[in-house]
C-alpha cells in the first residue's frame, strides 16, 4: 500500500524508520485527538511559539524538552527556555519539564520557574542498570531528600511557596542576584 505524501493525516499512524518526518505538521495533533480519548502530550516544546501552537491545536500537556540536547548542536538548555514558555501557557495546560535533571536542586529550579512536573531519565536508568529496582528506589529517595533540602534552605514550607524569587543567579560580573 503506497501512502499519499500530500496529506499528513494519511500517515500519522504509520510507523516509519525516520522519526524526523519533515512533512509532519500541527494538524497531526488534531488528528490524534480525533482518533483517541487518551490525552495527547507533546514533548520537545522549546519555544513560546510552539507552546502557543500546542494549545491552539489541542494538546493536553506539553513537555519542555530538547531531547537531551543530542538532536541539535547548540540547542538551548530547557531550564533557560522554561520561564518564557510558562508565561505563554498561563496555566491553560500542564507544563512538564525534561532535560538535565540530575539532582533534587534541578527539580527545585524547574518547579520554581513554573513547571508542573519534572521528569527524570538518565538518573533512573543509571540506577536501574547499577542495582535494579532497589537502585531506582535509592535514586528516587535521594532526589526527594535533595529536593526537600532545597525547599528548607530557600524557606519554602510547601510546594505552593515555590516561585522564581526563591532562586539566585550570578550576573555577568559574578555577583549573586535574585531572579
Amino acid at each position: 500500500m503506497e501512502r499519499d505524501k500530500s496529506s499528513n493525516a494519511n500517515h500519522v499512524g504509520v510507523a516509519t524508520t525516520n522519526k524526523n518526518d519533515a512533512t509532519l505538521t500541527w494538524e497531526a495533533v488534531s488528528f490524534l485527538k480525533s482518533v483517541t480519548t487518551l490525552p495527547v502530550w507533546l514533548k520537545g516544546i522549546m519555544t513560546e511559539e510552539d507552546a502557543e501552537l500546542a494549545i491552539e491545536y489541542g494538546a493536553d500537556a506539553i513537555v519542555v524538552s530538547n531531547h537531551g540536547g543530542r538532536q541539535l548542536d547548540g540547542a538551548p538548555a530547557t531550564l533557560d527556555m522554561l520561564p518564557g514558555i510558562v508565561d505563554v501557557v498561563r496555566r491553560r495546560i500542564p507544563v512538564h519539564f525534561d532535560g538535565g535533571v540530575r539532582r533534587g536542586s534541578d527539580i527545585f529550579k524547574a518547579l520554581c520557574l513554573g513547571a508542573d512536573m519534572a521528569w527524570i531519565g538518565r538518573p533512573a536508568l543509571w540506577a536501574l542498570a547499577c542495582d535494579g529496582e532497589q537502585g531506582v528506589m535509592k535514586c528516587l529517595n535521594l532526589l526527594q531528600e535533595e529536593f526537600k533540602a532545597c525547599m528548607a534552605l530557600a524557606g519554602c514550607p510547601s510546594l505552593k511557596h515555590l516561585q522564581p524569587s526563591c532562586l539566585m543567579w550570578r550576573d555577568s560580573n559574578g555577583r549573586l542576584s535574585r531572579l
